[in-house]
């Protein structure tokens, strides 16, 4: 198995090479981090005739080395990466897959240039327009639609990094005692989350939604629609990461949409765009969608997943009754 690592340029130009991804004219040039990722080792790599990201999965998250996760995770992102490749109005809006390494748990990716994903955000400052919150969803709606079946199977079932995500998401925020100190976060966050993680109620529809979250659904879901998956590129917004990609309820991925709207505090009229450019958004079933919103504010707040939020704690105290509010609804 042939592990990456940023400072032995010489060794991984010898494995490109094996592997054919690098032709004997090219040579590397140099070995850049592309982004904040969370997940995986991921570079990108300048050689002197174009550049690409190569990334390895390994067996826990990268930014997290004491959460264990599954090692191969990086070859069911190359089989969405196949699957929509057939599918020109999701696929320009993603980059290429141009190779896979079972073995070593290695891909190959297009790269899409120098540039920010959308998690500036955060700072609160900045503002989506209807223009681009209609692009994210326009992305939704083709790989919702597009990919959709008529009969569940196992394709693409990634259930184990989903169990991962389930216990981050469903469980994790909601323990009492989990050995997250949310004050090293922020102080009086912890007293702060304290009512939720007590309320026996809320975590009942919190484990129904994990449930849900772990069935098997119709449609082809990113599994991951958050402003870190979103690229502003020159050819416009690219979007990346579907790792976490299953086939699922569709109101998981808007859910997730939604809930970093309030986290970023965005007009609330961007909410009006996406109920009118989401194609099928009346066949939604709304207890569930504001379910998975209200569960994705949460587990940002008050989970390990923290983001760079530039907000005060009572913001935050309006954001978790908010979520509460939509849970429970």
């Amino acid at each position: 198995m042939f592990i990456l690592n940023a400072s032995e340029p010489k060794e991984l130009a010898q494995y490109l090479k094996e592997n054919q991804w690098l032709a004997d004219a090219e040579s590397i040039l140099s070995l850049t981090k592309p982004g904040e990722g969370n997940m995986n080792y991921v570079l990108r790599v300048t050689t002197n005739l174009r550049t690409f990201i190569i990334k390895q999965s390994r067996a826990y998250v990268e930014k997290y080395p004491q959460v264990l996760a599954p090692a191969e995770r990086v070859i069911t992102e190359a089989g969405f990466y196949q699957k929509i490749a057939s599918a020109n109005a999701v696929q320009s809006r993603m980059p290429h897959l141009l190779g896979l390494d079972k073995v070593s748990n290695i891909l190959l990716l297009e790269d899409l240039g120098k540039s920010n994903d959308f998690s500036v955000l955060y700072d609160l400052k900045q503002r989506l327009t209807a223009e681009e919150i209609t692009v994210l969803v326009s992305y939704l709606n083709e790989l919702h639609t597009h990919f959709q079946k008529t009969k569940m199977d196992d394709e693409l079932a990634n259930l184990e990094l989903r169990k991962l995500n389930y216990e981050h998401i469903f469980r994790y925020p909601f323990l009492e005692e989990n050995g997250f100190d949310l004050d090293s976060v922020q102080m009086g966050l912890q007293e702060l989350a304290l009512p939720y993680k007590k309320n026996a109620a809320l975590k009942s529809k919190v484990e129904l939604l994990g449930s849900l979250y772990l069935s098997k659904g119709k449609y082809l879901l990113h599994g991951d629609y958050y402003p870190g998956s979103w690229l502003k590129t020159d050819d416009g917004i690219k979007i990346i990461d579907p790792e976490f990609c299953y086939f699922g309820l569709r109101e998981f991925d808007l859910g997730v949409l939604i809930a970093h709207l309030y986290l970023s505090q965005q007009d609330v009229s961007l909410i009006t765009v996406i109920e009118k450019e989401y194609a099928a958004f009346a066949d939604l079933n709304p207890e569930i969608l504001n379910g998975f919103v209200g569960v994705e504010m949460m587990r940002r707040l008050i989970g390990l997943a923290q983001l760079p939020l530039q907000m005060e704690l009572n913001e935050k105290g309006k954001l978790l009754e908010l979520a509460n509010q939509l849970i429970m609804k």
